[in-house]
């Protein structure tokens, strides 16, 4: 999984929502359109919102590297955002209608259909009725300002802390922290009028999440970890100064903001929290679900149809379990091979070091064959770790997050030891390629590392997309020299399952009444893996309603175009072109890939 951090923000207001000469094809041409054409009256498009986005909402340029509004915060829950938000979309829609799209290169064609998705998905989800049943909900267990900003400010996320101008930023952003603390507060409140609340089991991990956070001393907390260490260059007065004021921010800021959401969730609001815990039992979250479907899917499909996609995908999977179980002579029933693996000490990491240094060796394997697949590499480096322990109990088992275009800062791909006992070796080569090559890693940096993009293609993207190549990246395994043992091709089995089976939870909890223990149970009784896993994914779908669908949708439409591709083109299909076509215009709604590909596949073909 790949959190969208900087999108953490935009969502609260219901705003849901990369000179590479070997892709020539594929890559928009650097040269300047004609003054007032209409390649460059886009282009100034693009340009204007872009600028006007990061102004609003300025956390976002931290991702990128862009430091310009690094000492702000930004004001994502008023009801002025939410105006000022809706204002730029219907003004940014009516500027690019005003632009003769036939006019237009084909690269700026696609750029012109993924902004026109993707800022009439934005008008969709300013419709009052949505925005009632979210904005009263700002924070949960997997996405909210109290665990994010956290990790934001500690030293080893996006935030830079190289020169003394880093560490006064992040002071002036904390002012803007504590007051979106309690602007969640109001909104909370607000909620318990209205009767939109969170489940009870959300607001419990939260509680849980914000003692973690509240435990350590003052020069233990995860935001004062950057006086920990200062660069060698800081003087010594600067480094005093410094000291003194974190010191009196963790002190008289941020635990003081801790302690009063804290106080409000567990004595005012989990009392008056639901029972329930998917949308439809929620005012306004039939529809609500209807429209993170489609945001977050990029499709038009219903929560009826995505089940059924899912209950069949469930079925073609097992059936390659049981050829893997037939494979390594295991005698016993498909749940019972489960069972063997979840508990059985071969199948166990022995230590936290242990299980890294496995991932190392994954990741020089890969680096030795990806070159057969893809002919251009990012430039990024990539690091491994493990997820930070403030927010590991209730994190994915594994998670990336993007690193800079200047390569100020590497991408990372955490993997997650909660409970090391709980979790096993089967599938860490399946996770690798996901989270990192060629998952995520490779499709967000070849994004941010194409200049020749426009900043939205380059730093934006839609899950169904993101997601959805990772997951396909999973199944360029064999082809990568990967998979080779069983269980690990058990694993990979297990990894897809998963996916697939979000296709059932997801709906099942949020359009068909499905309770938490129920669906925890049916995803133990189709794949191996442990409780801890498995009741943290239902308690991610619960808080996040929609997000794990797109995995799955997008995968199976890559796949099914890639096959397209190899049927229409036979032996003058490229894998490495292909590839391409796919990951260089970035992030695509899947209409716009689908055309895409199929105007490729005419090219080919027009070329004999």
């Amino acid at each position: 999984m790949r959190p969208i951090l900087p999108l953490l923000l935009t969502a609260a207001t219901l705003a849901i929502v990369p000179c590479l000469p070997a892709m020539a094809q594929s890559a928009p041409t650097t040269a300047a359109p004609a003054v007032n054409s209409p390649a460059a009256r886009l282009q100034a498009l693009f340009a204007a919102s872009d600028e006007a986005s990061l102004k609003r909402n300025p956390i976002q340029g931290l991702f990128r590297g862009d430091l310009r509004y690094a000492d702000q915060f930004g004001d994502y829950l008023s009801d002025a955002h939410i105006a000022e938000e809706k204002k730029a979309v219907l003004d940014e829609l009516t500027a690019l209608a005003a632009i003769d799209r036939n006019a237009l290169s084909d690269n700026d064609k696609v750029s012109y259909d993924v902004f026109q998705w993707q800022r009439e998905n934005d008008l969709k989800g300013s419709d009052p009725a949505l925005i009632a049943a979210t904005i009263v909900r700002p924070i949960d267990h997997f996405f909210g300002f109290h665990t994010f900003f956290p990790d934001l400010s500690s030293g080893e996320g996006a935030a830079p802390f190289r020169t003394v101008k880093n560490y006064e930023d992040s002071l002036k952003r904390t002012d803007g922290f504590v007051a979106a603390i309690d602007a969640s507060i109001v909104r909370f409140r607000e909620g318990m009028k209205s009767g939109v609340v969170q489940p009870r089991l959300v607001v419990n991990n939260v509680i849980g999440q914000l003692d973690l956070l509240l435990a350590p001393k003052v020069q233990d907390a995860v935001m004062y970890k950057p006086v920990k260490k200062f660069p060698d260059s800081f003087s010594a007065a600067d480094k005093a100064r410094l000291t003194t004021a974190y010191t009196d921010m963790v002190s008289n800021k941020i635990n003081p903001a801790f302690k009063r959401l804290h106080s409000f969730l567990k004595n005012e609001y989990l009392p008056v929290a639901r029972d329930s815990v998917g949308l439809s039992a929620m005012p306004g979250g039939a529809p609500l679900y209807r429209y993170l479907i489609s945001s977050t899917t990029t499709t038009d499909m219903t929560p009826e149809a995505i089940h059924e996609l899912g209950l069949s995908e469930v079925a073609r999977i097992t059936k390659g379990m049981e050829a893997v179980k037939t494979r390594v002579g295991f005698q016993g029933s498909l749940q019972q091979f489960f069972e063997y693996i979840r508990t059985d000490p071969k199948f166990k990491p022995k230590s936290k070091e242990d299980l890294t240094a496995r991932y190392y060796a994954i990741g020089k394997r890969v680096d030795t064959t990806v070159g057969s697949q893809f002919s251009t590499l990012p430039k990024t480096t990539l690091e491994i770790r493990p997820v930070p322990a403030f927010r590991e109990k209730n994190d994915a088992g594994g998670s990336y997050n993007q690193g800079t275009p200047d390569g100020s800062r590497p991408g990372v791909f955490y993997f997650n030891t909660y409970d090391l006992p709980s979790r096993t070796l089967p599938g860490i080569e399946t996770l690798y390629l996901h989270e990192a090559v060629p998952g995520h890693h490779f499709q967000i940096s070849l994004a941010q590392e194409n200049t020749a993009l426009p900043a939205f293609q380059r730093f934006g993207g839609n899950t169904a997309f993101v997601e959805g190549w990772a997951l396909y990246a999973e199944s360029l395994g064999p082809e990568l020299g990967m998979l080779t043992d069983p269980y690990q091709l058990q694993g990979s089995y297990d990894d897809e399952m998963l996916r697939a089976m979000r296709l059932v939870v997801d709906t099942g909890l949020h359009s068909k009444g499905w309770t938490r223990d129920e669906s925890i149970e049916y995803m133990l009784a189709h794949s191996s893996m442990g409780r801890t896993d498995a009741t943290a994914e239902v308690e991610r779908y619960i808080a996040i309603p929609s997000q794990a669908l797109a995995y799955k949708i997008g995968q199976l439409t890559i796949r099914r175009l890639r096959t397209k591709a190899e049927a229409s083109l036979g032996a003058k299909f490229n894998i490495k072109q292909f590839h391409a076509e796919v990951l260089m215009t970035g992030a695509l709604p899947m209409a716009v890939l689908e055309k895409k590909i199929d105007d490729w596949i005419a090219r080919v073909k027009a070329k004999a």
